[in-house]
């Protein structure tokens, strides 16, 4: 065999979304576009707020001495005291420069993590749904990945299935909020639930559960929601997370960590993770980006936006039959399957060139997701095969 046998392994495995981002691009050559409704891959549509175009403007035209050479491999001093700047307003708590991290994205960030904390076979608790490619970001790094699910009704933490599947190998827990596919946020109680259940472990037993908060949709709630700064409320935890969303940069891969500075180890977790984003190869975070991003932490895309796709969806759909949590944040919905078979429910809506992703690609078969970081104009011409798909299964249309 060409390549190892768990990369082909994993390779038969790998993300729905791609698989359907790519079956879409066939649908358009043979259909056009206007008449596929791809429905798949998180990409924003949007584009990033005039401030970042000022300011990229601005430096190209008054390039500094030196700012494509190589820089501390933690990032820029000043980039990392604006978003430790940013995280100490949210979390109502002051966090240092020195417990941040500039990071190729999110993606970046999390394998840091994971490598600096993972000791071969030690386990890490993941929240279904689920992003996909946590499972193999944990197997990078000699971990096992354990699925635990969410409330099956509301897709908030079901605190004593997290407690019940705690073992003396767990060694961290990975969160999203909001959450990817589902559009969930967590209240700060249930965050607090289990940052007590964690801290009572670590003072009974010495056994250090990390919780890893993946967070590229922070800024993005609806109707007044906030997202809960997780520092005050697990004292065991980290944050992951990039601009890719907030600031409509998917393809600059800037992204940060934090560690919470009321964390005991939080020194030794910064010594090791600045080694690991070198050995790792990411060595620096894009230096053009940390310097954009420094003077842009309290901008965001507009997420009324998001919020007019995200209604007009939920009203047309659940009016055709489809049932679903409707989401406070993210741009995700993640209904029900109206077949009990997902994976046949999405190769059918391929028949209205309806492209969706199987709920099985997120550990929670007997779903569906649709990503609304689309076009408008697009959303509303695919309603017509919306029904027609609705009445297809037997719904209302």
């Amino acid at each position: 065999m060409a390549i190892a046998m768990k990369i082909a392994s994993h390779i038969s495995k790998s993300s729905w979304i791609r698989k359907m981002f790519e079956e879409g691009a066939r649908l358009r050559q043979e259909f056009g576009a206007e008449n596929v409704y791809d429905f798949t891959l998180g990409n924003p549509d949007v584009e990033p707020p005039e401030s970042f175009r000022r300011q990229l403007l601005e430096l190209a035209q008054n390039p500094l001495p030196g700012m494509h050479k190589y820089m501390n491999n933690a990032g820029y001093l000043e980039t990392r005291a604006a978003v430790a700047g940013k995280i100490s307003k949210d979390a109502g708590l002051a966090v240092p420069g020195d417990n941040i991290i500039m990071t190729c994205g999110a993606g970046g960030a999390l394998n840091v993590v994971l490598k600096t904390i993972l000791n071969p076979g030690e386990e890490v608790i993941i929240l279904a749904p689920f992003f996909v490619e946590y499972k193999f970001y944990i197997d990078n790094h000699g971990g096992v990945p354990v699925e635990v699910w969410t409330d099956r009704d509301t897709f908030q933490l079901d605190i004593p299935a997290i407690e019940k599947a705690i073992t003396t190998k767990t060694r961290a827990i990975i969160i999203c909020s909001p959450n990817n596919p589902t559009g969930v946020i967590y209240p700060a109680d249930s965050l607090k639930r289990l940052g007590d259940l964690l801290k009572g472990i670590h003072e009974r037993t010495g056994h250090l559960i990390y919780v890893i908060s993946d967070e590229p949709y922070a800024r993005i709630a609806y109707d007044g929601t906030q997202v809960p700064n997780i520092f005050p409320l697990v004292e065991s935890s980290i944050i992951v997370t990039s601009h890719s969303k907030d600031l409509a940069l998917p393809g600059e891969r800037i992204g940060y960590l934090a560690a919470n500075p009321r964390m005991a180890t939080a020194g030794q977790f910064m010594e090791g993770a600045i080694f690991s984003n070198r050995v790792l190869g990411f060595v620096n975070a894009p230096a053009l980006m940390q310097r954009l991003v420094a003077s842009l932490q309290d901008e965001s895309v507009d997420v009324a936006e998001y919020q007019a796709k995200r209604d007009l969806l939920v009203r047309e759909l659940t009016g055709m039959g489809f049932k679903m949590v409707k989401p406070d944040g993210a741009f995700y919905l993640f209904p029900v399957s109206p077949l009990a078979d997902d994976v046949e429910f999405v190769m059918l809506a391929q028949k209205h060139r309806i492209l969706l992703v199987p709920g099985a690609g997120f550990g929670a078969p007997g779903f569906f997701r649709i990503a609304y970081c689309f076009d408008m104009d697009m959303i509303e011409r695919s309603i017509p095969a919306w029904r027609a798909l609705a009445k297809e299964v037997g719904l209302k249309g």
